[in-house]
Order: C-alpha cells, then sequence, then structure tokens
C-alpha cells in the first residue's frame, strides 16, 4: 500500500475492488488503508526508537509520503510527537549505511537448526555464516546492500544489521527477513496440531522451535531447488557458486565472502552456462524460468493457491512436483505445502525397514493439513545434510 492505492492492488491480486474490500473487512476486521497505516506507524515507532535516523527519515522509510502527514498521524495514534518519542528512548548511533532493528518471534526458536541449515546450503558469494550469524547480499530500489542476522545474547529476539540500503526498502528489508525466518508463525498453535499424530509427536517434542525455512527471494531459491534436483546439498551449493561467479553483480559489503547479487532472472534468460558442471536437461529448465520471470516479473506475487502454483510450476521443462511443492513451502510460504516424493522424508517415515510410496506418504500426511511445511521440516531435522 506504500506504492499502490487499493484499486490498484486488487487489479494485481487479480480480483475486483469491490470484493477487495469485503474480504479485508470480513477477514481483518477493518479497511486496507487501515492495516496499512497500523504497519507503517509500527514501523515508525521501531525505527524512531531503534535507530538514530532523522525523523525525516523515518517518514520515508516507513512509507509516509510528506512529513505534515508523518506528524499528524504519530500524534493522532500515540498522542506524542516524532521527537519526543525519540526522546524517551536512548537509541544507538547508528545511521541509513549501517543500522540495527530487534525483530520479535514467538517461542520456542530453534536459531541453532537455522544456522546449521543455512550454512550448508549458502551460495558462496551471496551468502555466509560465521558462528552464529546469517549474513547475505541483494538489490532493492536499484542499491546493492547486505544483511546480518544474529540472536540477541540476552533477550529471545533476532537483531537484524542492515548495510548500505536505501531508506525506502527498509519495510521491505523488514518482511523479507521475518519471512525468512518465518517470524510471524504461531508456532504454539502448529506444534499442538502436529503432536496429536503419533508419527509426529516426539518429533515435535524433540525439536520444538523448528521453523519453516524461507527464502529472500523466490527466483533464487528456485534456481538453487532446480540445481539441489537429484543432487547432494553440497553439489548444488557448488553449482549455485558457479552461476554467481560467472553471472552475478559485484559488490562491495562488510562481509568478506560476500561478494556478488545474485543474477537476475534478465541476466540468466540467455546466460552461458556451458563448462559450469550443469546438465543440460538442468540448464534448460533455469532458461525457461527466468524467461518465463522476464515476460512476467510478478509471476510469484501473484495471489494463487496452493494447487495451482503447483500445477503452473510444473508446466515448466525440469520443474516436478518436489521441485515445485519445495519451493511453495519456502518460497511462497504454502504452509500445507509437501513434498511427498522426497527420499529424506520417505526414509523418516519408514517402519518396520520399510518404506511408504510417495502415494502412500501423501495419505498419511492428509492428517497434518494444514501444517504439512511444518511436518517436512521435523521429519527433514534429523538429517539436514542430505537433502535439498
Amino acid at each position: 500500500m506504500n506504492d499502490h492505492n487499493i484499486p490498484q492492488l486488487a487489479e494485481k491480486l487479480g480480483i475486483g475492488e469491490r470484493h477487495f474490500r469485503r474480504l479485508f473487512q470480513r477477514h481483518m476486521g477493518t479497511s486496507a488503508n487501515i492495516v496499512a497505516l497500523n504497519r507503517r506507524l509500527s514501523i515508525a515507532k521501531q525505527l524512531l526508537t531503534e535507530t538514530s535516523l532523522s525523523v525525516t527519515q523515518v517518514a520515508l522509510a516507513s512509507g509516509f509520503q510528506s512529513l505534515r502527514r508523518f506528524n499528524d498521524a504519530l500524534k493522532k495514534h500515540f498522542r506524542l510527537k516524532p521527537t519526543e518519542i525519540k526522546k524517551h528512548h536512548a537509541a544507538p548511533q547508528n545511521n541509513a549505511e549501517s543500522l540495527t532493528l530487534q525483530l520479535s518471534y514467538n517461542p520456542p526458536f530453534d536459531w541453532g537448526y537455522m544456522v546449521n541449515y543455512l550454512t550448508a546450503r549458502a551460495i558462496p558469494g551471496v551468502e555466509a555464516v560465521e558462528g552464529n550469524r546469517y549474513s547475505r547480499s541483494f538489490q532493492l530500489n536499484g542499491k546493492s546492500g547486505s544483511f546480518t542476522v544474529f540472536p540477541h545474547p540476552n533477550k529471545e529476539i533476532l537483531c537484524l544489521t542492515i548495510h548500505n540500503a536505501a531508506i525506502p526498502s527498509i519495510p521491505l528489508i523488514l518482511s523479507r527477513v521475518k519471512s525468512l525466518f518465518d517470524l510471524d508463525s504461531n508456532i504454539d498453535i502448529i506444534n499442538h496440531h502436529l503432536s496429536a499424530h503419533p508419527d509426529m509427536s516426539w518429533r515435535v517434542k524433540a525439536t520444538p522451535g523448528l521453523r519453516v525455512m524461507g527464502a529472500w527471494d523466490p527466483f533464487e531459491l528456485t534456481i538453487r531447488a532446480i540445481l539441489g534436483q537429484q543432487v547432494t546439498v553440497a553439489a548444488a551449493t557448488t553449482l549455485s557458486g558457479r552461476i554467481v561467479a560467472r553471472h552475478g553483480l559485484i559488490t562491495a559489503t562488510p562481509e568478506k565472502k560476500i561478494t556478488h547479487i545474485f543474477p537476475t532472472a534478465q541476466i540468466l534468460a540467455d546466460a552461458d552456462l556451458s563448462g559450469l558442471g550443469i546438465t543440460n536437461s538442468r540448464v534448460k529448465a533455469i532458461h525457461h524460468l527466468a524467461r518465463m520471470l522476464v515476460d512476467d516479473p510478478d509471476f510469484f506475487q501473484r495471489a494463487t493457491n496452493l494447487m495451482d502454483f503447483v500445477d503452473i510450476l510444473c508446466r515448466l521443462p525440469g520443474i516436478g512436483a518436489w521441485t515445485a511443492n519445495y519451493v511453495a513451502m519456502r518460497a511462497m510460504k504454502e504452509t500445507d505445502a509437501f513434498p511427498s516424493s522426497d527420499l529424506i522424508l520417505l526414509k523418516h517415515m519408514q517402519k518396520n525397514g520399510k518404506r511408504p510410496t510417495a502415494r502412500k506418504l501423501e495419505a498419511i500426511s492428509e492428517a497434518w493439513r494444514p501444517w504439512r511445511a511444518y511436518a517436512a521440516m521435523y521429519l527433514w531435522a534429523n538429517d539436514t545434510g542430505n537433502t535439498e
């Protein structure tokens, strides 16, 4: 809503404006404008209290089009001027080139598992894990930047340090990082549901803080998933790094291991991928996916249901049900996506030495709906190094 009005947003979602307003009222109990305003105010308050950004910079970062509207909104909702809010909080001395924000979540939260998961899959040149800190590069609003996420030493929160980002990009960065680490999930409800099933209850009890790892960018993750078909995680990581080294945009970041931005769809649509060890079928799949994104840049943003998304993705050469469901659960945050043909899932569901078929596992997973993506994470938890 920072960049679109309601008619434009409804059109982008593929529904009528009147229906859009009805849906918001029915499910949110208020209008889209109010929800958007509350989100802007929440971001503004966080930036005012946690950073040393100026009031003008905060107004721009939180999506307000004028300083007067920003001041009026804060006085109306918080009964304080922006300068008064800042005065009551001793913010650290940071700036737009490097600022740190706090990200809350609903515990339990297994950061250790996430770090191990990301360590094995970190794309060389784009991502890096050092100790318990995850970093990556990005490009938004035409400006390259990077960020680092790490757990607070004394509180149950994550700290996000953003480097060299365009100020208007801050809300989008916050949103993407929250999605990447699945910070908004109500893990208590999910664990309660899955714990009611014998195949899941002991797994949930053993590792109750698992989340479904998200993705910074759906296109990047889908490329990674294509490369990971029928090979080890280590092999897919190597191939991803080769693509980045040849076609990625060189960038400078505080993290020495992060040197590139992952190549865009425009770059990979006709990129030379020969000599990188990638099979011809996967090269073809990468080219087709990239060309589709060039023709339809909003493909991953368009609203659709899980079945339709999997069906559309599976129509592309070289993409099957496993890849489509993997992308759906991680990049699209489809909580019920489930790659039932995954060999590790099948292995961990074997009984008396006999593995179920993919069809049988699909039938078993019906009891885990609508949280099958979380069930997959619990099944994978014992074998993070051998599945993409």
